[in-house]
């Protein structure tokens, strides 16, 4: 049978438009922000982003969001809709080098993927993700900038706003230290305090990571799954990085960030088009 063979392909997102093309033995990632366009205007984007890369592809693969709202054409090119849940799981498993694992696509929400070679089946999903974290940032902090609050965070010490176990009840549980935290903010449900931007970014990337984390666990081990890979842009952050690790650590799990882990699910969506 003749292999469908594709140059390129689109992640349309909530907040991030990814586009993945093949460049020599290795694949080219470009990323654009959404702001909210329209899916045509995103496609516009892309194929312009993808023309000034020396891409002119007859036919690309679209996943994300939107991707159904499109035509099996735009303009003179053909579109190849791809299930984000495929995408998720064939792109992690490349980025990762490994046959079978749970993969977790960390964007503005988080979804999490049972992926066994092609065989992709969404298992869990939470609401918390980037775009919490931007939000409750701009409430928190001051800005909805992810940079600028993973900086913040790198400074901070959540603990400022957070109740240790040792606080709460008095030492460890399990096998979880006495200086982990055991409610998240919660020292400020106890009394007024005024903390600093660091601090409140560094509790607010520990909540948001320390839920991502623990799913993602709980959901592995229910699947049988190891690793558990982590894609998406969110995991751009060292910080959320550093907290993934953290809770890793704690639960004796195995959590994996591949380099450009952004390009996860666009990359996923050119593999799973070129096999059909």
């Amino acid at each position: 049978m003749e292999r469908n063979f594709m140059l390129a392909a689109i992640d349309l997102g909530i907040t991030n438009i990814d586009i993945v093309f093949h460049q020599g033995d290795t694949y080219g990632h470009v990323r654009l922000p959404a702001n909210g366009q329209p899916v045509e205007r995103q496609m516009e984007a892309a194929l312009n982003a993808l023309q000034a890369q020396g891409c002119q592809p007859a036919k690309i693969a679209v996943t994300g969001g939107q991707y159904r709202r499109l035509a099996t054409r735009f303009d003179a090119v053909e579109i190849v809709g791809v299930s984000e849940v495929q995408a998720i799981g064939l792109g992690g498993l490349a980025l990762a080098g490994v046959e079978r694992a749970l993969v977790v696509s960390a964007g503005s929400g988080t979804a999490m993927v049972a992926a066994r070679g092609r065989d992709c089946t969404h298992i869990t999903g939470i609401a918390v993700g980037g775009g919490t974290l931007q939000g409750l940032g701009r409430l928190l902090v001051g800005t909805a900038d992810a940079p600028e609050i993973d900086r913040l965070a790198l400074a901070g010490d959540p603990n400022r706003a957070d109740l240790t176990l040792v606080e709460a009840v008095g030492g460890t549980v399990g096998r979880l230290p006495p200086d982990a935290n055991a409610v998240n903010f919660g020292r400020l449900a106890r009394q007024p305090l005024e903390l600093s931007q660091p601090d409140l970014a560094a509790a607010l990337v520990r909540l948001v990571g320390q839920v991502i984390a623990v799913v993602a666990i709980n959901a592995a081990r229910a699947e049988g799954l190891e690793p558990i890979v982590v894609i998406g842009h969110l995991v751009d952050l060292p910080s959320l990085r550093r907290v993934l690790n953290e809770v890793a650590g704690y639960y004796q799990a195995t959590i994996y960030v591949p380099e450009r882990p952004g390009m996860g699910t666009a990359l996923g969506a050119l593999l799973w088009a070129e096999g059909l």
